[in-house]
């Protein structure tokens, strides 16, 4: 079978299910695994894949997603295209574990992916811990600050962690925040997870200095912590060592009095 995935976590999904050879082509920022992307051809930036590139490789599927604003113009390319899809818009732990099925079904790798979405599943089970969560403002983007709102798995993932999302309420996959709305919510942490940058180029003094967050507790306390987007903004298997990270924040947030 001939594949070719568009977004990060659908390749890595398609990796994680141990068919990660029948890859003929993946989207310019699929990065891991390493070890299979590096000999991949390229199809184009994630916003803006090159449809004929993807025709040319003559995939029998291609695994798309509609995860960001942009995505909905790449879904509309290949329909046009008539290309054979399937199609992934997770907004819960619960949606990634049923897409990871979904595409297990799809590319003859059931058990594996059952192994994989239950993994997910017990996570889910076992709940949150029987503590006060701790509020945790994770950063998609640093200029306009774009946070995830009610749609977005990280809030499951901050719950299983023992924190939560102070704009979870907003009933959106992501939104902008004012320096007012960070100061009301007053996270203990802030987690810089910006979308397509590398972690090493992530730079807390740019949050620190922000006009109107000197307050926040987070960053008077320097609670702000870098964890790159491949472990909290891809819906696929490495969002269960997400939640791991997380859960260290959280508990450095548990070692010092909330003030």
């Amino acid at each position: 079978m001939r594949i070719v995935t568009h977004t990060c976590s659908n390749t890595e999904i398609v990796c994680a299910l141990g068919r990660g050879d029948w890859l003929v082509g993946v989207d310019d920022h699929s990065d891991h695994p390493p070890e299979i992307v590096a000999r991949l051809p390229k199809v184009g930036p994630d916003l803006d894949i090159d449809v004929n590139k993807i025709r040319d490789l003559k995939p029998d599927l291609v695994i798309t997603s509609l995860t960001v604003p942009g995505h909905e113009r790449c879904l509309a390319k290949l329909e046009a295209a008539g290309l054979p899809l399937l199609v992934t818009r997770p907004q819960s732990l619960a949606d990634v574990a049923s897409d990871i099925r979904r595409t297990g079904e799809a590319i003859d790798a059931r058990p594996a992916a059952e192994l994989l979405a239950g993994r997910i599943g017990d996570l889910l089970d076992k709940g949150a811990p029987p503590v006060e969560p701790v509020p945790v403002l994770v950063e998609w983007w640093p200029k306009p600050v774009i946070v995830p709102g009610a749609k977005s798995w990280v809030n499951e993932m901050l719950t299983l962690a023992g924190g939560y999302n102070p704009f979870s309420e907003h009933p959106v996959e992501s939104l902008e925040i004012s320096p007012e709305q960070a100061r009301q919510a007053a996270p203990q942490a802030i987690v810089m997870s910006w979308c397509g940058v590398k972690e090493e180029k992530y730079r807390p003094h740019i949050v620190a200095r922000r006009e109107g967050w000197q307050t926040i507790p987070a960053v008077r306390h320097q609670r702000i912590i870098p964890i790159s987007e491949a472990w909290l903004g891809r819906p696929g298997p490495r969002v269960l060592e997400g939640v791991e990270r997380l859960r260290g924040v959280v508990a450095a947030c548990r070692d010092c009095a909330f003030s």
